[in-house]
């Protein structure tokens, strides 16, 4: 019983710790994953692996050396963010892979990139053949940006002369049958309004909403549970 409970001590203080790093180092650790960026993450949960399976490592050995690791990261996120001569080392560079609808193979080979794997990338993007690419960019984090020839790029509004509107950003009210406080604040409402336009809607209670959502001028987006299940 002891050694079980143990091993959830050890689970527990290891997700607390991986916790709180990913929270000092920043999102990017997920969103924009550069080499060195794989190399930290694989060392961090490496050093909590370490905590359950190998039983003569302490576990305040692995919170120091957890501590430790996370701290140089955090430098050297730092240095990156304050001397741009020590991100291309660190980070890397982007490589333009497609250079006016011509296709650059030495960028490629540089880039470990080969063709089926630019035009898979190519094709999450939305365009499915490279005549359709004027400019293809590898990013440091093995993802392509792509700019599109203007034969095959989408028309927009100032292309076709027609008139602006304001881009307004749609509010989440409601989350899983809970109205969302903080959003209702932000936009001078509250939560009478709220079952207002509910009822507009024949919606009678908050509970019976999976999302509402908000934008202004417009009727209140609803999804109900109701209409999920349906």
């Amino acid at each position: 019983m002891t050694h079980y409970l143990m091993i959830g001590t050890e689970l527990l203080i290891g997700l607390i710790l991986l916790f709180i790093m990913t929270k000092v180092l920043g999102k990017t650790q997920f969103s924009q994953v550069t080499p060195f960026d794989f190399i930290s993450a694989v060392i961090l949960g490496e050093l909590v692996g370490n905590a359950i399976y190998d039983h003569e490592v302490r576990v305040w050995e692995i919170v120091f050396s957890t501590v430790i690791w996370g701290t140089m990261i955090y430098i050297i996120e730092t240095v990156t963010q304050k001397y741009r001569k020590t991100r291309k080392i660190l980070e890397g560079d982007p490589n333009i892979v497609i250079h006016k609808g011509n296709l650059r193979y030495d960028a490629l080979k540089k880039g470990k990139l080969d063709l089926n794997q630019l035009m898979s990338l190519i094709r999450q993007q939305g365009f499915f053949s490279i005549e359709e690419v004027e400019y293809a960019i590898l990013e440091p984090n093995g993802m392509v940006s792509v700019l599109p020839s203007a034969k095959y790029d989408t028309p927009k509004m100032n292309d076709l002369n027609l008139p602006f509107k304001a881009v307004e950003l749609p509010i989440a009210l409601i989350i899983d049958g809970e109205a969302v406080q903080e959003n209702l604040k932000e936009i001078n409402l509250d939560q009478a309004w709220l079952n207002v336009e509910l009822s507009k809607q024949n919606v009678k209670s908050i509970k019976e909403v999976l999302y509402a959502e908000y934008k202004p001028n417009q009727p209140l987006y609803i999804i109900t549970y109701k209409s999920k299940l349906g």
